[in-house]
């Protein structure tokens, strides 16, 4: 997909036509210009060449694709519970997007960079490396890949059918490509255009101080989630190697100052690493530091990417339970997405290797 010549071409045409393909490309997602049936032949076969809609993908479903107790049923690739794409973009690059359908409505989960420089040692995408940041229109376009293909799969506009939330928490960290994340989010929010609200996005960040300040200047309430995962600066540098640059006080810091200016809850990811994490004094710890009100604790089950294991049932339990006799609110996340590679630590391509 690039539109990048799409201004070129229509300049010399009637405004009108802005508008039939701001509804045709973001609100009605075609996939084609021959389906915008409204413009000229003509303009249609040169924008076919010179504005190519394609999105190039794979897709890997989880589940079966049949939904009980929905009318609609999907036509064969999407599944309930995790699909994953791997998109391969106009420089040969892939990057992984994946959607997650519950009863609770969809979500998308889309990458901000090629590969990640954190290296964090929980993470697949780490032990990638860095390639290179992606353009907004290139995040973008992982959002309009999973919208054309829940079209494609249920053809009617009835709530299965539609992307409910925007999570900025796939390959790559968001803040260090800041500039193209933040177009991307206030595209995606715009009501001209992906009209998704505010308050269902939500960026996840290591902790890099300088974004956080950033977005609590910026006018949308988009959501703060905190890859925290440990409650010693220590231990936390020994699973991120960017917590030695951003030590806990300093990121605390930064998120009372969001939350003053901004009132919004910020979450804490927490991944339940077996015995390296998640003992009953790692939760005592924690617990301190989370007796804030606006403070929201996520116990995240770890996905095996081969170097650790996840915590028990029984572990994460007595966990949670800790910090709830502190007073500390908190949840547990499902987990989705493990035997497709795309879920919490798991976004690496395979391929990207070869």
């Amino acid at each position: 997909m690039n539109l990048s010549k799409l201004s070129e071409i229509l300049k010399d045409e009637p405004k009108y036509r802005y508008a039939q393909i701001n509804q045709a490309l973001w609100q009605d997602y075609v996939s084609s210009w021959d389906e915008i049936s409204s413009l000229p032949k003509a303009l249609r076969e040169k924008l076919s060449v010179e504005c190519p809609l394609e999105i190039k993908a794979e897709m890997v479903a989880e589940a079966p694709v049949a939904q009980p107790g929905r009318s609609a049923k999907p036509a064969g690739r999407i599944g309930q519970g995790g699909t994953k794409a791997l998109i391969t973009l106009d420089d040969g690059e892939i990057v992984e997007t994946v959607l997650i359908r519950q009863k609770r409505g969809n979500t998308i989960c889309v990458s901000s960079q090629v590969g990640c420089p954190l290296g964090c040692a929980f993470c697949a995408t780490g032990a990638l490396g860095f390639k290179r940041n992606l353009a907004a229109e290139e995040i973008i376009e992982q959002v309009i890949f999973w919208a054309r293909e829940l079209k494609r799969a249920f053809q009617t506009a009835e709530a299965g059918a539609k992307i409910d939330n925007v999570v900025f928490m796939g390959m790559g960290e968001p803040f260090l490509n800041y500039q193209e994340f933040i177009k991307a989010a206030k595209f995606i929010n715009d009501a001209e255009k992906l009209n998704i609200g505010a308050r269902r996005l939500s960026v996840s960040t290591a902790g890099l101080t300088e974004g956080i300040k950033r977005l609590s200047g910026e006018k949308l309430q988009m959501n703060l989630a905190i890859s925290l995962h440990a409650p010693l600066d220590g231990l936390r540098a020994s699973l991120m190697p960017i917590a030695k640059k951003y030590p806990l006080a300093e990121i605390f810091k930064a998120i009372d100052n969001y939350i003053l200016k901004t009132g919004r809850r910020v979450m804490f990811e927490y991944l339940m690493l077996k015995g390296i994490n998640d003992s009953d004094e790692d939760a005592e710890l924690l617990a301190q530091l989370m007796r804030k009100p606006l403070y929201l604790v996520n116990l995240i089950p770890y996905n095996l990417t081969g170097r650790f294991q996840t915590s028990s049932r029984e572990r994460i339990d007595a966990f949670q339970k800790i910090l709830e006799t502190n007073n500390v609110a908190v949840t547990v996340r499902l987990s989705f997405g493990a035997n497709i590679g795309a879920a919490c630590g798991q976004l690496g391509k395979r391929r990207l290797n070869k």
